[in-house]
């Protein structure tokens, strides 16, 4: 099969076509021919090596973390799928590589795909999706008529988020560039706070929560609009002691994520607010419920662009310049592949 691959870690390092072996199965794994692939800013950070302490991977290595396709092989323990069946997902840490015609992934990490939306559509929810419904159901536990500040709104995230937020009740706040207004207007936000001629800061106040997208200062001065016992979800920081523990690592990052959030625990004590570091863990379950808030139509996919299989290196570099409004995507399954 083709492939789109990594040889080494570095900013600079492209993308290169490969030719690979077709995954194998495992008695619970599914063979997934790909249709779709979404750019997310985790997969130029897994390039950058920005994440090794995290995740460690192997060269060749295929990006790609989340996907839309077709089952075309199942497990021998498989029960809840079959060949021809329309899913998305995204697979586990260990298991990442859908810029590539097939994927095995685990049955546990995928949900049939959304019956309103193209295949297209589908593979723009589920990073994202699951990034921000475990954010605001297990992390915040967002309630409804709380207020929360989603930062970048119009981004590939924010774009869910609102929407996912606003299904719940909550009070929106977002900040967006003047490009964006419409888009996260259109979504539902309630206060939209133009961040080229506004400090949100200054603006915003008493808030439940913070659902950060950026880290940096953006996220340092979030914890201004936050009322006393609030809550900071971010998924562009650095990781904290607690997350560390959470997931039991050891007495070493335990350490060296304590110095590196040092900054972040000063200021969750000052203001007395509470710090989260989000690492997303894929869920078939999960998707399942996001499905059907597409189906409701509580939650529209919101793409930008979509990219042929040889351009995803343009897909990339064109996430990278933070000009994308919505998903980006990358369309796998041409009419030839489609044909085998």
């Amino acid at each position: 099969m083709k492939a789109m691959t990594i040889d080494r870690y570095g900013k600079d390092v492209a993308l290169q076509e490969t030719e690979m072996h077709k995954p194998e199965i495992g008695d619970q794994d599914l063979l997934v021919r790909i249709h779709a692939a979404s750019i997310n800013p985790i997969d130029f950070k897994i390039r950058d090596g920005k994440v090794k302490m995290l995740l460690s991977y192997d060269m060749p290595l295929i990006l790609g973390n989340d996907f839309s396709g077709t089952v075309e092989q199942v497990g021998s323990k498989v029960s809840t799928f079959q060949p021809g069946d329309k899913v998305y997902g995204r697979p586990r840490k260990n298991r990442i590589g859908t810029f590539a015609e097939y994927i095995s992934v685990n049955e546990d990490d995928v949900a049939i795909a959304p019956s309103n939306i193209s295949l297209i559509e589908s593979a723009s929810l589920p990073l994202v999706g699951l990034t921000t419904w475990q954010a605001f159901h297990d992390v915040i536990q967002l309630k409804e008529g709380q207020k929360i500040l989603i930062h970048a709104g119009a981004g590939g995230v924010g774009t869910f988020a609102i929407q996912l937020a606003k299904a719940m009740g909550a009070y929106v706040a977002t900040t967006a560039s003047d490009k964006g207004y419409d888009l996260v207007k259109s979504l539902g936000a309630d206060e939209i706070i133009n961040y080229k001629e506004q400090a949100f800061e200054k603006v915003l106040k008493g808030y439940d929560a913070v659902f950060d997208t950026l880290g940096g200062n953006s996220l340092e001065k979030s914890f201004e609009v936050l009322r006393p016992g609030g809550k900071i979800v971010s998924v562009s920081a650095v990781p904290n002691k607690a997350f560390a523990e959470e997931n039991n690592m050891g007495f070493i990052k335990k350490v060296i994520f304590s110095i590196v959030s040092r900054k972040l625990t000063m200021l969750e004590k000052k203001h007395n607010v509470h710090y989260h570091f989000l690492f997303m863990k894929p869920s078939g379950e999960q998707l399942r419920r996001i499905a059907d808030l597409v189906e409701k139509e509580d939650i529209v996919p919101v793409i930008d662009k979509v990219f042929s299989f040889e351009d995803a290196q343009k897909a990339i570099e064109y996430v990278e310049t933070g000009r994308a409004k919505g998903k980006v995507i990358v369309k796998v399954e041409s009419p030839l592949i489609a044909k085998k």
